[in-house]
């Protein structure tokens, strides 16, 4: 069961990164051994202003199933946007930038080279909130931290479309990802099409998987395509 975001924490974080902007910039544009000033009143009321306009455009106030809160539009001055997916042939994934988006794109690239080779139109990342239904996995796409990989091909609710030696590949996916990724077709509704990020904001499980996936990629004979990850 989803919690809304009370208004009062949505307002005071729109306000402390206001004030951070505008306090930044002043100390940023001082002499060296000046004394920072205080924001100046109507600047900070304007930051806030501001703020609060794009959260209301992009913030919907209620988290997904696993706890991140979804957006209501993506490459617009939020958290999601369209992502690389390099070495592989598609245009990109709408997912939750940083870690979020280094594990999904992880998990996409190691599918495409040991499940199944993917094209143009086969991943689907970020959702609008309207069109998931939000008691299950399925609404962590509106967040950005879900992706569903070819979901024509393996429909909600149906299970049993992968043959073994598919299934041995994603244990191992799932396996390498230890418990901060969960496949949709482990939940008592199946999603095989479905990989989503399986912890909450804040759990350190999810930056130490990602920081490990980027020294794969960096090290020779590693990383996604390799075969020794």
């Amino acid at each position: 069961m989803t919690t809304p975001l009370s208004r009062r924490h949505v307002l005071r974080r729109a306000a402390f990164l206001a004030a951070g902007t505008v306090v930044g910039s002043q100390m940023l544009s001082s002499p060296a051994l000046a004394q920072p000033a205080g924001p100046e009143p109507d600047k900070l009321r304007e930051s806030v202003r501001k703020a609060q306009e794009r959260n209301k455009r992009v913030l919907s106030g209620v988290p997904s199933l696993n706890g991140w809160e979804m957006e209501k539009t993506a490459d617009h001055h939020g958290h999601v946007y369209t992502r690389p997916v390099p070495g592989l042939p598609v245009d990109g994934v709408q997912v939750r930038m940083g870690d979020v988006e280094t594990v999904l794109v992880h998990v996409i690239r190691r599918f495409h080279y040991e499940v199944e080779e993917l094209r143009r139109g086969d991943v689907t990342g970020w959702r609008q909130p309207s069109t998931v239904r939000k008691g299950m996995a399925e609404s962590n796409q509106a967040s950005g931290t879900a992706v569903q990989i070819r979901p024509g091909s393996y429909p909600s609710g149906v299970r049993g479309g992968f043959f073994p030696q598919q299934l041995t590949a994603i244990r191992d996916i799932l396996a390498e990802c230890g418990s901060v990724v969960r496949w949709g077709g482990d939940d008592k509704h199946p999603d095989e099409a479905l990989f989503y990020i399986d912890v909450k904001p804040g759990d350190d499980r999810l930056p130490k998987l990602a920081e490990k996936i980027v020294e794969w990629d960096w090290t020779p004979g590693k990383g996604a395509g390799s075969g020794t990850v």
